[in-house]
């Protein structure tokens, strides 16, 4: 068992976790999750023992091993598979100590525990550790050097998960990962025989890997039971009976102060109203909920283009002369929705770059629309953007010649109004740097959004805040992402990057995940369900949805002015001295009968509005 005891940690001033306490069941799936900088990391460093908390310990039962990634990446000359190995201390010391070992004692003693452990079977239980978070045989046996940080990363994960500690820790682990990876790694996870502290912000990850939800908010810890589906549903009803204890404290409140206020002066009352004096003092307030406005993904609407945005005729693109996908036909319409499937390494971003016009063809053609602007977001223009700039300078650099009002617009469409617009880039959370680095591709209203994994340093909530964006949005989108709930609640056409090609896959992502774990080779399917149907509808619906939109956005304003001219007439008719001067001439039966006209008219765009507000509830029903 794993017990966090009144855990608090200050940091530059502020306190971060405020005396957190919580008993971890043994041998328990735990996700640790959190709003973006609510301390998660820092209480994974403290459990760790890589951060003495100012107050409170963390106890664990005595001889328990801890295992734990370190931030950097390996590197040097050792390949995956030696890293891996040398993962097993006590193997690898066993292992050099009987190379040598003379005393023939000393030597059983060390096969004895070596067939205790297991040791004879750790190189293939290494090399499928290793497969299934996607090296194969040839990059098993390279050098660290010759492969990228994130890959040096998944060796990491692989040397953490053969370690085999009595806790495993784990910080956003699947941040590295394709989607095949995660799925391997969730299979893995589930079958793990100690315990694990996973901080994960996906949702269908951590339904399918843990039976307790940790919730860090406001430097406090509560344990629910359960996958983050019941998490959301437990929260919900929390949140419920704390605004109606919230609701019933206020009335309580008002009452006693009326008490107080009506006594006070009378002798034969007074004692009375002191004693609820006393009693209102002591009414604690109850924590109001959390409502951030960052939370905020508001994608500005291109004008409209006729189809295609880009077509693919035979196209090949790789880098130099070598071809990376060969053979590629695709369209792009104004409205489309795709999704690039498929392992890293296969070719996701090499497309993306080919849509996005930052590589040309090496053979065959492509063609795009001459007016088409488009917004390409990856990981590097977060890790670009300067620290010490602010997002208004980032974005008054970029809109060169527009308005204070206009740049200042455009920052708040992201959540940063206020004193967020002029916070130093280097004090903002990950998620408000990717935030930043979406609404800087965006001020130009593209027409196509390519998303290259958006999701990595957003929170549960954020993501569900640019899935609704993305989904009001107007424009194509593609995206590359591991996260398989955003990719099933905005993908309509799903595209298969894998063996130097790039191919519809006729299905649901429900579908390619049955498709890479072998259980539903041929997909295409289910149920007589025709997907390029369901994918058809969807995209018929969200057209209607930002119709419905438009309308009831029009609505308001239409109400918006008309009200306006209702107040007006009103005032002229009550103090004729400060209306307008086209009213003051005109008679009160003439402002009676315009009254009229208006309130009719505001009776219209009512029913147009409460028309759209309906359909658009219908929708997200």
């Amino acid at each position: 068992m794993l017990n966090l005891n009144g855990i608090t940690v200050r940091l530059g001033g502020r306190t971060i976790i405020d005396d957190a306490t919580a008993k971890l069941p043994p041998r328990g799936r735990i996700g640790l999750i959190g709003r973006n900088g609510a301390g998660k990391s820092t209480l994974v460093r403290v459990i760790a023992g890589m951060l003495e908390p100012d107050s409170g310990d963390v106890a664990m039962p005595r001889g328990s091993r801890l295992g734990y990634i370190a931030q950097e990446a390996p590197g040097g000359d050792a390949t995956p598979f030696e890293t891996v190995i040398a993962a097993d201390v006590e193997r690898a010391a066993l292992m050099l100590e009987s190379e040598s070992c003379a005393d023939a004692e000393r030597l059983a003693e060390i096969h004895e525990r070596l067939i205790a452990i297991d040791a004879h079977a750790a190189p293939s239980r290494a090399a499928r550790i290793l497969v299934g978070l996607g090296f194969d045989e040839a990059a098993q046996h390279r050098p660290l050097e010759s492969f990228s940080g994130g890959w040096r990363m998944r060796v990491a994960l692989a040397a953490l998960l053969f370690s085999q500690p009595d806790l495993l820790l784990l910080d956003e682990p699947s941040n590295h990962l394709d989607l095949e990876a995660v799925l391997w790694l969730e299979d893995f996870l589930r079958s793990y025989p100690a315990t694990i502290l996973l901080v994960s912000h996906e949702r269908d990850f951590l339904n399918n890997v843990v039976d307790h939800i940790l919730h860090l908010s406001a430097g406090k810890l509560t344990l629910y039971p359960g996958g983050y589906d019941a998490f959301e549903r437990q929260r919900a009803e929390r949140q419920a009976q704390i605004a109606s204890a919230r609701a019933k404290q206020q009335a309580e409140r008002e009452r006693l102060q009326d008490y107080v206020a009506r006594n006070s002066a009378r002798a034969s009352t007074a004692k009375q109203a002191q004693s609820r004096a006393k009693a209102l003092a002591k009414l604690q307030p109850i924590a109001e909920l959390i409502d951030d406005p960052s939370l905020s993904f508001d994608f500005p609407n291109p004008d409209k283009l006729n189809p295609p945005l880009i077509t693919l005729d035979f196209a090949s693109v790789g880098y130099g002369d070598t071809p990376v996908l060969r053979q590629l036909n695709l369209r792009l319409d104004p409205d489309d929705r795709l999704a690039l499937l498929g392992r890293n390494g296969n070719g996701k971003t090499t497309l993306a770059r080919l849509l996005a016009a930052q590589l040309t063809p090496l053979d065959g053609a492509m063609t795009a629309s001459s007016k088409m602007r488009v917004g390409y977001f990856t990981q590097y223009q977060v890790e670009e953007l300067d620290p010490a700039e602010t997002p208004l300078q980032h974005m008054t650099v970029l809109m060169k010649g527009a308005s204070p009002s206009a740049v200042r617009a455009q920052l708040g469409r992201f959540g940063f109004s206020g004193p967020k617009a002029t916070t130093e880039v280097g004090k903002l959370s990950g998620g408000e740097r990717a935030r930043l680095a979406l609404a800087l591709i965006t001020f130009e209203a593209p027409h196509l959004l390519i998303l290259d994994e958006p999701t990595n340093h957003l929170d549960v909530d954020a993501r569900e805040a640019l899935i609704q964006a993305l989904n009001g949005y107007s424009g194509a989108v593609v995206i590359v992402s591991h996260d398989r709930h955003m990719l099933d609640m905005t993908a309509d056409r799903l595209v298969l990057v894998d063996g130097g090609a790039a191919n519809e896959f006729d299905g649901s992502i429900d579908d390619y995940i049955g498709f890479v774990l072998a259980k539903d080779p041929a997909p295409a399917r289910k149920d007589g369900i025709n997907k390029k149907d369901q994918r058809k509808a969807a995209a018929d619906a969200r057209a209607k949805g930002q119709e419905s939109r438009k309308r009831a956005h029009e609505a308001e304003k239409e109400l918006d002015r008309l009200v306006a001219q209702r107040n007006a007439i009103d005032q002229a008719m009550f103090d004729p001295a400060s209306a307008d001067a086209s009213l003051q001439k005109l008679t009160v039966t003439d402002l009676m009968k315009r009254r009229a006209d208006i309130v009719t008219s505001i009776e219209a765009a009512e029913a147009i509005w409460l028309e759209a507000s309906e359909a658009l509830e219908a929708m997200t029903a």
